[in-house]
């Protein structure tokens, strides 16, 4: 199979597009309390805990990790465009602790999300059309520029112009997913958060909404944050990936990189315990088994060398 990421035309290399993102020495510190009635501060767990990476135009990086990684911090974070507690974000340049209100509203059109649930994204009393048209209506577009949005937008998702009529609930999830993003496009953005898109999704309609990803980042230049625990889905999407462990990237590098020659036992590990449609193949595939203890305190305190050469 043809990897998504590398259909549609060739692109310049990396280091002369225009950086999308950067964040740099990013963390999140979360208090740890005590008491029912006097609550009182007893530790902290940091949550996410300096971490560094860019996004280029038209790029997809993709963060992986276990549950409770930091990844969704990461995107909150990043999503909130305000001053973070410690480390600096910068969107299209602009470092968003610095941020007026009205650029901060302006920015916001710049980046946008797909979350992962369609259903619980999408206001089942609302018709199609009203979801779509709800950020351009914020950032204060036309009603003739917004009816003709939403017609190019279905056709860019794969949905038909008369499907504007209808409600969330008369669609499967594979459509409704593509309803999200169809929003998430609405007022051009440079970059598009993507929370675990097709996890909510059965296989056959994976494969068709990750296609459809590919084919508008493709012919649009938009970049993508792809968020997933499901590394068969990153191969096929992602250019970069960066493997995040206990609030840090433990590793960060080429997609193909990090899947033929893992340099963090981590990013080994995870990369094992991927499913092979070959049985035999599976049977003698050998399994990487990590000691907790003897790499007790190591997790997140090693970044592959391969990042120095990016």
């Amino acid at each position: 199979m043809q990897k998504l990421a590398d259909l549609g035309e060739d692109r310049p290399p990396r280091e002369e597009l225009p950086t999308v993102l950067e964040v740099e020495d990013l963390a999140k510190v979360f208090p740890i309390t005590k008491g029912a009635i006097v609550r009182r501060k007893i530790g902290e767990q940091r949550a996410v805990d300096g971490i560094s990476f860019d996004i280029r135009e038209g790029e997809c990086l993709a963060l992986v990790g276990e549950s409770g990684s930091g990844k969704t911090t990461t995107l909150m974070e990043i999503m909130q465009l305000r001053t973070p507690q410690e480390g600096t974000i910068r969107i299209g340049g602009k470092e968003t602790g610095a941020l007026t209100r009205k650029e901060r509203a302006t920015l916001r059109s710049d980046i946008t999300v797909v979350f992962q649930d369609p259903m619980a994204s999408l206001d089942p009393r609302m018709p199609i059309a009203d979801i779509i048209k709800e950020p351009m209506r914020v950032q204060g577009y036309s009603k003739q520029r917004m009816d003709e949005r939403v017609d190019w937008l279905l056709k860019m998702v794969g949905l038909l112009p008369e499907h504007a009529a209808r409600f969330p609930t008369e669609f499967s999830g594979g459509q409704r997913q593509r309803v999200g993003v169809a929003r998430a496009l609405a007022c051009d953005p440079k970059l598009i958060v993507l929370d675990e898109p097709t996890s909510a999704l059965d296989v056959t309609v994976q494969a068709g909404v990750l296609a459809m990803l590919a084919d508008l980042r493709a012919r649009l230049g938009v970049s993508f944050l792809f968020v997933s625990h499901d590394l068969s889905v990153v191969r096929h999407i992602s250019d970069r990936i960066a493997v995040m462990q206990k609030g840090r990237i433990v590793e960060l590098g080429d997609t193909e990189e990090v899947f033929t020659d893992p340099q963090h036992p981590y990013s080994q590990e995870l990369l094992s315990a991927v499913p092979i449609p070959d049985p035999e193949v599976a049977r003698s595939r050998r399994r990487e088994a990590i000691d907790p203890k003897a790499l007790e305190g190591t997790f997140g305190g090693f970044l592959s060398d391969r990042e120095d050469s990016l």
